[in-house]
């Protein structure tokens, strides 16, 4: 998986550079769209995360039958989700960006992109989750040979939709929400056809209402509470940067370079957790506590052992870090700040997130969520708020180091204590015993 993450990132930097091009209103319109994109895109991840776990555990469990009911089942859902974002985004364009802060030129042309993207938020929906529950097969090299595949069309068809370039007409800003979508409902055609011609995942017969019904319930059980734990971090996002702010527009712009940094950073205990999800949920649905166990020791282990790791790289290369980005001394001294404080705190962070890949792929959604819960309007909110008041700029950054590191802690306690649990509850199942003779079954209490 870390190419097409890595493409994945590739794709929104050379979509920004592209836009750019255009001029600063339309990097500003583009600028103005993320927040409800990631807001769309993180519902949309929580909705393929349940579909993810439920797919895998069904394959675990060697119930073919259930898991192509399921997957047909949770793309039907998909497309009804992808309805609702389209018309729902088309009639709010006006009044959430000009509450965002758009206007003038930067709100017309905010305008004609997303009246693009929210045409083809049904392709982008459906391609998210056909990617994720091939995934949850295990088939983890299909889906980042479409990841990458998708970025190489994209930076291909913006340069042609927005600068008309190859015989493409000359689109601006509209271009790039028009080559997203086709590089897109690309991937998403290739997926659909490895789902039902290549896995047999696919089955539109014998539609059943009640089915149907049950199986959007079991998704929802699980896709809810992962959505809301996804939503907690732009939201906890946009206090923090409220509270930088408040320190003036270095800090702000610091910050801002310090997460793009950070995404770098977490991009390969990414991928680790990105397989971990439908690892744990297959071997659930076998009934392999043991390999659970297992996986959650060695892969909480590899989040520590790469977070000591990368926090060192930072701190030895902070300045020349830093200085790749801006020239300015305020700049810098804020960049270097976090970075001295906060990295060594990676490792304790991405323990947490893996605690919560491990309570949902054992089919405790809601655990997983009030773990992310805990750490955003528990700890880091708090902390960062208080560490303001008493140590100004600087305390912020503390309190995210605090936050990592208790939020790390209480991952590692819940997530042994949820799976000690399951195990307890296997263990009143009894093998069958034969015996020469005659075969004699054992009780199930």
């Amino acid at each position: 998986m870390l190419a097409g993450t890595f493409a994945i990132n590739m794709y929104n930097l050379t979509n920004a550079w592209f836009v750019s091009r255009l001029g600063t209103e339309a990097l500003a319109a583009i600028t103005f769209t993320f927040p409800v994109v990631i807001l769309f895109m993180l519902m949309t991840r929580g909705l393929s995360s349940g579909a993810m776990s439920l797919v895998a555990h069904a394959i675990g469990g060697k119930d073919h039958n259930k898991a192509a009911m399921l997957t047909t089942h949770a793309l039907i859902l998909s497309v009804i989700f992808g309805v609702i974002i389209s018309v729902v985004g088309a009639l709010t364009i006006e009044p959430v960006f000009s509450r965002l802060g758009a206007s003038g030129e930067v709100m017309d042309l905010t305008e004609r992109y997303m009246k693009i993207w929210y045409l083809g938020s049904i392709v982008m929906v459906l391609q998210i989750v056909a990617s994720d529950i091939i995934i949850s097969t295990g088939n983890t090299k299909v889906v980042s040979a479409l990841m990458v595949g998708s970025t190489v069309m994209n930076v291909f068809l913006d340069m042609g939709l927005i600068f008309g370039m190859f015989g493409m007409p000359r689109m601006g800003i509209t271009g790039a929400a028009l080559a997203t979508i086709l590089s897109q409902g690309a991937a998403l055609a290739v997926a659909l056809y490895i789902l039902a011609g290549r896995m047999n995942l696919i089955d539109i017969s014998g539609f059943n209402r009640a089915r149907l019904l049950q199986s959007w319930g079991m998704i929802l059980k699980f896709g809810l509470p992962g959505a809301l734990g996804l939503i907690l971090t732009p939201i906890s996002s946009a206090v923090i940067t409220k509270l930088v702010a408040g320190y003036g527009n270095a800090a702000v712009a610091a910050t801002g370079v310090a997460a793009r940094i950070e995404m770098f950073a977490f991009m390969i205990p990414m991928t680790v957790g990105m397989s971990l999800l439908p690892f744990i949920a297959q071997n659930y649905g076998s009934g392999r506590m043991d390999r659970i166990k297992q996986a959650r020791k060695g892969a909480m282990m590899f989040a520590v052992l790469y977070g000591v790791f990368i926090g060192s790289v930072f701190i030895i290369f902070a300045l020349p870090i830093a200085r790749v980005f801006s020239t300015e001394k305020a700049v810098i001294d804020v960049l270097r700040s976090y970075i001295y404080i906060t990295c060594m705190g990676y490792g304790m962070l991405e323990v947490h997130r893996y605690a919560g890949f491990i309570m949902t792929g054992v089919h405790e959604p809601l655990q997983a969520s009030m773990l992310s819960v805990i750490r955003v309007l528990v700890l880091l909110i708090p902390l960062s708020i208080a560490g303001s008041i008493l140590f100004n700029l600087e305390g912020v950054f503390w309190g995210r180091l605090a936050t990592d590191m208790l939020a790390g802690l209480v991952g590692i306690w819940w997530s042994a204590r949820t799976l000690s649990g399951k195990v307890e509850m296997s263990v009143g199942i009894q093998p069958i015993h034969i015996e020469e003779g005659s075969p004699k079954k054992a009780s199930h209490p």
